[in-house]
């Protein structure tokens, strides 16, 4: 009788550590209609399929998502690149690799105070934008394609053409606008349209179609996590390119049937609408892999923008051994 209960107890023990040891928290940068194949993968079980565990902490804030992933509370971080490659500048031995791509441009809208009917580049001279917090992504995109459009930017500072500031959470933008903050204001899906139907707000311009394809959202982990759990990361990679290719084969209401539960404060009418303008203009990437030369212009953007320390090789912070398996030639 002793002896089966050490034998209960320690086959316990050892499914108890193999059921974590498959659990993997994902903590996204925001929750947001951009991530939908996240979402699609999530809510069609397909994660379960493969044999992990997968669930979802939202930070707000690339710089939140990478301390998040540093102290433990996340295996997995979905975020801009540009957060890796500060942690491996400052020194962290123990610092963020990227192993695979979901998005392949900015998922961000310019909303301002009235209905555009003719967009042109000059409404926002002499105007102020919240562009989010300095060394984010969405910072460094908009001044990218403000500066393309021959339009001198200042960060924080009111003396130039376009003055965007950086003062404001990201997560307070939307409250701050509406409360009378600046001109005009950047804002992630499903923030945007709600903002239009109080009429609080209205969409002037998606960022997406002023930039080439860049590794705007990736998925991040531990260099030490990418060595002892590298079947998780199999997994986890094939599961994604799944939800891509699942989203690219399906409507948009398809899809906004079944990311809703995602988000229940946002009506099927505006999902779809939403999907319609990420579908559009490409933001969804059609295989994870991580390109060099993707990577490569994200650097060029953060120096360009002042913010890149020193320049890192692809193949340190870029783990493609998960991700080259699904690229057709």
């Amino acid at each position: 009788m002793v002896l089966l209960l050490i034998l209960i107890s320690n086959l316990t023990i050892f499914t108890g550590c193999t059921k974590k040891d498959k659990e993997i928290v994902i903590a996204e940068v925001t929750h947001s209609i951009f991530y939908a194949p996240q979402y699609v993968a999530l809510e069609l079980g397909m994660f379960e399929e493969v044999g992990l565990e997968v669930s979802l902490i939202n930070t707000n804030g690339a710089d939140k998502t990478m301390a998040a992933l540093l102290s433990g509370d996340a295996q997995v971080g979905l975020m801009g690149l540009e957060a890796s490659v500060y942690v491996y500048n400052q020194g962290q031995k123990d610092y963020s690799i990227c192993f695979a791509q979901l998005t392949k441009r900015d998922g961000s809208f310019i909303v301002g105070r009235e209905k555009v009917e003719e967009f042109t580049f000059d409404i926002f001279k002499n105007k102020e934008i919240l562009g989010g917090r300095k060394g984010g992504m969405p910072l460094f995109i908009l001044q990218y394609v403000l500066k393309k459009q021959g339009l001198d930017v200042g960060i924080d500072d009111s003396s130039k053409e376009v003055n965007i500031r950086t003062d404001i959470a990201f997560a307070a933008q939307a409250g701050a606008f509406v409360s009378g903050e600046a001109d005009y204001t950047t804002l992630f899906e499903p923030t945007a349209t709600s903002l239009e139907k109080t009429k609080d707000g209205y969409i002037v311009k998606g960022l997406a179609e002023f930039t080439e394809d860049i590794p705007y959202t990736v998925y991040s982990t531990l260099k030490s996590y990418g060595e002892s759990h590298k079947e998780n990361l199999d997994k986890f990679t094939k599961v994604i390119y799944q939800a891509m290719n699942w989203v690219h084969t399906h409507t948009s209401k398809e899809i906004a049937e079944v990311i809703k539960p995602q988000f229940i404060d946002t009506s099927i009418e505006d999902l779809i609408t939403v999907i319609d303008r990420y579908k559009e203009v490409e933001v969804w990437c059609f295989n994870p892999l991580l390109k060099k030369d993707g990577y490569e212009l994200m650097l060029e953007i953060m120096n360009d923008a002042g913010e890149l320390e020193k320049y890192i090789d692809y193949e340190i912070i870029v783990n493609t051994e998960f991700t080259t398996k699904y690229v057709k030639e």
